[in-house]
């Protein structure tokens, strides 16, 4: 009985380097709708991050300037002319304020997002792989802390921290240790779990009988492979940290618009404009808000479909996909001998 050979595809040779990397192996995956979301929020993380960077080249005015050589700046003046985007009710130029708030929004994230990333990876490799008494404790804080809501703990460190003064330096690292609380268990959660797997792994066996100290197979070892989601978690956790930035400064408790620009800040200010018809100081800081989170969670969500199989699109790889196996005739050829 013969039966035909199933050809089988060639592997390709590894990939460079680059290749590899989060977001640029994720594009390589992705196919159709879930390539066009992938790009979507790239493209609207990338102008948001591009406007923070650049900020002071693109803005055309200061987050706080009231005046320039042509004299103090109109009140609440409709857009257009010198002022694209219009004036807010103390004279400040929206679009200015708008570009200027991407600064202020990039450092929370920077600040929030990395310390929490430190904190909780450090924390949950350290649980994870002594376990015992320390691993229970750590998971009961982890759970309680986690109970709160992050808004209303930025506004206690607020208070607690900067004493209700919303200064730059003060306003940021608020929120920023605020939205670290918050953001640490999720880190933790992630970490522990796969180092509890990873510890009883053949290879961290082998670290183990050559003699390898335990702060040497976490970092070694354990580390690089318990990490790989960080990049999922991170961009979704971005998109929480400018919420509850938008939230602090939407309650009075943000930065002040002489100390730096912030878009919550500007919202609240914007609310008794509406009932004046006024809508461009409101509707604008909005608008950042919305696209920058959308942007953030896009990309986010299409990395967690990229690296579940099951919600991963196939892709065609033309010439170098393997031929379609005829069943049917196998089972004929099969039956004839």
């Amino acid at each position: 009985m013969s039966i035909p050979a199933v050809p089988v595809p060639m592997e390709s040779p590894r990939a460079p380097w680059y290749r590899r990397l989060p977001v640029i192996s994720h594009f390589n995956k992705s196919v159709g709708l879930q390539r066009g979301m992938l790009v979507a929020g790239l493209v609207l993380t990338g102008a948001f991050v591009l406007t923070a960077l650049l900020a002071p080249l693109l803005a055309p005015y200061g987050f706080s300037q009231l005046s320039d050589d042509d004299g103090s700046f109109p009140t609440q003046q409709a857009p257009g002319g010198k002022h694209l985007l219009g004036t807010t009710v103390s004279g400040y130029d929206v679009l200015s304020r708008v570009i200027w708030g991407a600064q202020t929004a990039i450092l929370v994230i920077v600040v929030a997002v990395a310390m929490s990333i430190v904190v909780g990876v450090v924390l949950g490799l350290v649980s994870g792989y002594i376990g015992g008494w320390l691993d229970r404790i750590l998971v009961v804080i982890a759970d309680a802390v986690y109970a709160f809501p992050s808004l209303l703990v930025a506004i206690v460190m607020a208070i607690v921290i900067s004493g209700g003064q919303s200064s730059l330096v003060g306003g940021i690292f608020a929120a920023g240790t605020a939205i670290t609380l918050v953001f640490i268990p999720q880190y933790f959660r992630v970490i522990r779990a796969e180092t509890v797997r990873l510890k009883a792994e053949p290879f961290v066996e082998s670290a183990k009988v050559v003699g390898a100290s335990n702060i040497r197979i976490m970092s070694r070892h354990i580390y690089r492979n318990a990490t790989r989601t960080l990049p999922l978690i991170f961009t979704l956790n971005a998109s929480e940290a400018i919420l509850t930035l938008a939230g602090l400064g939407f309650l009075g408790f943000g930065i002040e618009p002489s100390s730096a620009a912030e878009w919550g800040f500007d919202l609240n200010k914007a609310l008794a404009d509406t009932t004046s018809g006024i809508w461009w100081t409101g509707l604008f800081p909005g608008m950042a808000i919305v696209l920058t989170v959308l942007g953030l969670t896009l990309v986010g969500e299409s990395i967690n479909d990229l690296n579940d199989p099951r919600l991963r699109g196939r892709k065609s790889t033309g010439g170098s996909s393997p031929a379609p196996v005829d069943t049917a005739a196998i089972a004929t050829e099969v039956r004839a001998s």
